[in-house]
């Protein structure tokens, strides 16, 4: 008995192709040889019908008459399209995605294969582009223990059988060109896991947009394009991250900075925030906006530290070239732009990296390596070669491609210790026994390396609260080479003293000058930031004790303070009018309590001691280095008096600190001076217009060739109750 099932393509092949377990889909549909016949096949779930249109013949393509989702027979050669008709009779037309060849060239493919592609997102996720004279979309992702890897969406019904993709050999990486798309195409990955179980949809790890949450689908986006304004600070902007610049920066949350409740309480655009946040920063006088995470994320109170999407700016304030706006303006401004960069863990969200291709691909397998129990997060497999240099290329991708001036990495302490938060027996030590995890070390060091050897002039800060040594110094003297490092240890010691009853302070005394000892060990940050004002902790001002004017009082010394102390500064936002109520990041900041005038002061303050510490270099050219600090007085616990000199180089003016953190005027108070002459009061926190009494110098000492405190000369000053007084030589 014959059969009237065709011999080719094989049955087998069909039914695999058919059932969505066939690895290797380009090998069967498209247009094959078969005995020297050209033979078509067409897999398409939803066409009662379809036609092939080759010059200007129309064939009507059979359906195959045992899987019917295939429709499969001889065709003529050269160039074609295909006509489809839908049950309900409707007719389109469109190209064959089985008709075009690999989009991924052999350098790339490589590069690929070998782990070290330093610019992976120009070849995996989703470009729209031309390929072989059509416009269509790339899609492309590394899954190298799947069986089988589909493009879902829209576009197809979410139907994994329908785009089946190519998979490049050893590389592990599966693509496929879809012509007729473009961009603003919803799309997932749809996988089949080497035990052949279908996996939950997944988001393109490399996508560069993202469905508003909850919705999770990757959008295709098309970043190339965009008309950059910024070449003069570009060009210009390694001195603004220099070691002797003066940098003070301005923490955002971007969703809860500022809501337009005229429209549902949504939070700002990125193009609204190019206008109203630079704006603000910029007469603020800070010289940097550090972003709190933009890569998108699920979950919104996660405040964006637990990423899915590291290629994929949050779609939460617009599409990526908004975003582009928002950096071009800031640089327009004058303004530097950093952005959080979470390499430390990601969520175990269904359509996240966990488990991608139904293997810990990103993760470690064995959860004592691979599971961060403080978080409920999985942990990078930083050992291995592929998802190393996934993160190095997504740390260049936001420096090149959105041409952000740094990254502030979070939670260095958790990747640099494998018993990070654990107890014994929850950890593997390394292969020398120890804590330390090396791969983490080393990947840490290839990104601060590859990204300054890449985007000369940017910067890169650690927050890093242990004291592992060499956090800020060059790799190749044995450090983690990051630009600099967040001075933990000094924000919870002078915190910590400040929360105490003046009447006490003078038994924990130390905790202020200590952080000294150490100031010059790293490229210090001293960082007010989200975590010290949230979760429990109370706002800035609401950790000062006192009266309620004591308490603005002691918030504006410890400005005063932390401005004259050496290190780089860092302030949440709300924290710059001392925001009454800790931060919560579904509502904006109090813009009511700022306009009140006892808070518009301590704004006023900030804002005057950025421009102090700008315009006096004695503040800053030396914040890094020993030299540019000397105690004038740091033992005189009993009236909790602090002095100090700052200097810049031989150049420059010193400035002279003066603190008085007791609620008693120091008046008479004879203090040391670095030379006689005129000493012009050029701040002091008690001023009428930030709030305080109005106590102080009368503008200006005079200090006679008279020794103390080892200074050479000396001066009878006032330092008013819970205030800090600057001093300068008067020029004139």
């Amino acid at each position: 008995m014959t059969s009237n099932t065709p011999a080719f393509p094989p049955l087998d092949a069909l039914n695999k192709l058919a059932a969505a377990r066939h690895g290797d889909p380009f090998s069967v549909l498209g247009r094959h040889m078969h005995e020297d016949t050209p033979h078509l096949t067409v897999l398409h779930p939803d066409a009662a019908a379809i036609t092939v249109l080759v010059g200007d013949d129309e064939i009507d393509l059979p359906r195959h008459p045992e899987v019917g989702c295939i429709f499969t027979g001889p065709v003529p050669d050269g160039p074609y399209r295909l006509r489809g008709t839908g049950r309900n009779g409707a007719i389109w037309e469109f190209e064959d995605p089985y008709a075009f060849g690999p989009v991924i060239g052999e350098m790339d493919e490589y590069l690929l294969g070998e782990g070290t592609h330093q610019r992976i997102w120009q070849v995996l996720g989703a470009h729209p582009c031309h390929h072989d004279g059509s416009r269509g979309v790339h899609f492309a992702v590394w899954a190298p223990n799947a069986q089988r890897v589909s493009v879902v969406g829209e576009f197809n019904q979410w139907d994994g059988r329908t785009h089946p993709m190519r998979l490049r050999g050893a590389t592990g990486v599966w693509e496929i060109f879809i012509p007729g798309l473009g961009e603003g195409e919803i799309y997932k990955y749809e996988l089949l896991s080497r035990d052949g179980t279908v996996l939950p949809l997944k988001a393109d790890p490399v996508g560069f947009g993202s469905q508003h949450p909850p919705e999770n689908a990757s959008v295709v986006r098309d970043i190339s394009g965009y008309g950059w304004r910024d070449g003069e600070w570009m060009a210009e902007r390694a001195g603004h991250n220099a070691r002797g610049a003066p940098i003070s920066v301005y923490e955002v949350h971007l969703g809860s900075w500022r809501r337009v409740a005229s429209e549902g309480n949504r939070a700002l655009s990125y193009k609204e925030a190019a206008e109203q946040l630079v704006a603000y920063v910029a007469d603020m006088g800070f010289t940097h906006i550090e972003l709190m995470p933009v890569s998108e994320y699920p979950f919104d109170g996660s405040w964006g530290y637990q990423p899915v999407g590291l290629f994929a700016p949050t779609i939460r304030h617009g599409p990526p070239h908004e975003f582009r706006d928002l950096i071009d303006a800031a640089h327009a401004a004058g303004l530097g732009v950093l952005i959080d960069w979470v390499p430390g863990h990601f969520p175990t969200d269904a359509h996240g990296l966990g488990r991608f291709d139904g293997t810990a691909l990103y993760e470690h397998a064995d959860p004592r390596e691979g599971f961060h129990q403080d978080w409920n997060t999985l942990i990078y497999n930083f050992g291995r070669t592929e998802v190393a240099n996934f993160l190095i290329s997504n740390a260049l991708y936001w420096l090149e491609e959105y041409h952000v001036d740094g990254l502030r990495v979070d939670a260095v302490a958790s990747m640099l210790y494998r018993d990070y938060s654990r107890k014994d027996g929850e950890w593997v030590p390394n292969v020398h026994g120890g804590r330390e995890n090396l791969e983490a070390i080393s990947m840490l060091q290839r990104t601060n390396t590859i990204t300054y050897g890449a985007q000369p002039g940017i910067m890169t800060v650690a927050e890093e609260s242990t004291s592992f040594p060499a956090v800020s110094r060059p790799v190749d003297g044995g450090g983690l080479g990051f630009g600099y490092k967040w001075n933990m240890g000094w924000m919870n010691d002078t915190l910590s003293y400040m929360a105490k009853d003046p009447l006490y302070r003078r038994y924990d005394h130390h905790k202020m000058t200590f952080g000294i000892h150490y100031a010059f060990s790293e490229n210090f940050i001293l960082p007010i930031s989200h975590d010290e004002v949230v979760h429990g902790k109370g706002s800035m001002l609401g950790k000062m004790p006192g009266t309620e004017w004591e308490k603005f009082a002691n918030l504006r010394a410890y400005y005063g303070f932390m401005w004259g102390h050496p290190g780089k500064k860092l302030l949440f936002m709300g924290c710059e009018f001392g925001q009454p109520e800790e931060w919560n990041h579904a509502a904006q900041l109090n813009w009511d309590a700022a306009a009140r005038p006892e808070h518009a002061g301590i704004a006023r303050l900030v804002r005057d001691l950025n421009t102090t510490y700008r315009a006096r270099p004695a503040l800053h050219m030396a914040d890094c280095d020993p030299e540019g600090f000397a105690w004038i007085e740091a033992n005189d616990a009993d009236t909790s008096v602090y002095a100090w000199v700052r200097r810049g180089d031989a150049g420059t003016d010193p400035v002279v600190v003066l603190c008085n953190f007791t609620p008693v005027e120091r008046s008479g108070y004879t203090v040391g001076l670095p030379h006689a002459g005129r000493w012009c009061e050029i701040l002091n926190t008690d001023a009428a217009i930030y709030g305080g009494g109005d106590r102080g110098n009368m503008g200006a000492v005079t200090a006679i060739d008279s020794p103390h405190h080892g200074q050479p000369a000396s001066a009878a000053v006032v330092i008013p109750p819970l205030s800090v007084v600057f001093l300068a030589p008067d020029n004139d």
